[in-house]
């Protein structure tokens, strides 16, 4: 079954907002709102707000004090995902990822393919996983984080999504291997 199974509780994920930008603040920030409302009307909670620089070494602390906090299950970033020289935010990403989630990309510029064409191929949409905590960059346009939450983030952390999601992996995240005696 692929869907909603309504038998599963709903699990709320606490998750905190990253804008990465130079030049909006609060007021400005359109993109950010989208996931904040998207958050809130599916039942999550926003557990922190904030807008930073497109400074690869202060998204990096905004992310280590987040995956830290253990009231934060996951960071939904927008902006900076661009090929441009300030775009670093998959650097900052790729320099705490403990493991990657390729599939986040790969579908976020599939589903993008249908709606700009060739154009998606300037996204470098990403996810990954740190210190038991989900970490997503999606671009900075309100379209683009409309399209990572409504097509793939509402579904992914949703407990109830069948027939899998991220939430039911959350106990195990911070599992180490297990290493057989020889």
């Amino acid at each position: 079954m692929i869907g909603i199974d309504e038998k599963r509780p709903f699990r709320a994920v606490n998750i905190a907002v990253l804008t990465v930008s130079d030049s909006r603040g609060l007021a400005e920030d359109r993109s950010g709102q989208v996931l904040v409302d998207r958050i809130e009307e599916a039942g999550h909670h926003v557990a922190d707000r904030r807008i930073i620089p497109d400074e690869r070494a202060g998204i990096v602390a905004a992310l280590k004090a987040w995956i830290a906090d253990p009231e934060i299950d996951a960071v939904i970033a927008t902006g900076g995902t661009g090929v441009t020289g300030r775009d670093v935010t998959p650097e900052a990403f790729h320099d705490v990822y403990e493991k990657e989630i390729l599939g986040f990309g790969e579908l976020f510029r599939q589903l993008s393919y249908d709606l700009i064409g060739t154009s998606t191929i300037q996204s470098r949409t990403t996810g990954g996983v740190a210190g038991g905590t989900y970490l997503f960059a999606l671009p900075g346009s309100p379209g683009a984080c409309k399209d990572g939450w409504d097509k793939i983030l509402r579904y992914q952390l949703d407990y109830r999504w069948r027939p899998c999601n991220l939430v039911e992996l959350m106990p195990r995240l911070q599992e180490t291997e297990r290493r057989g005696a020889a």
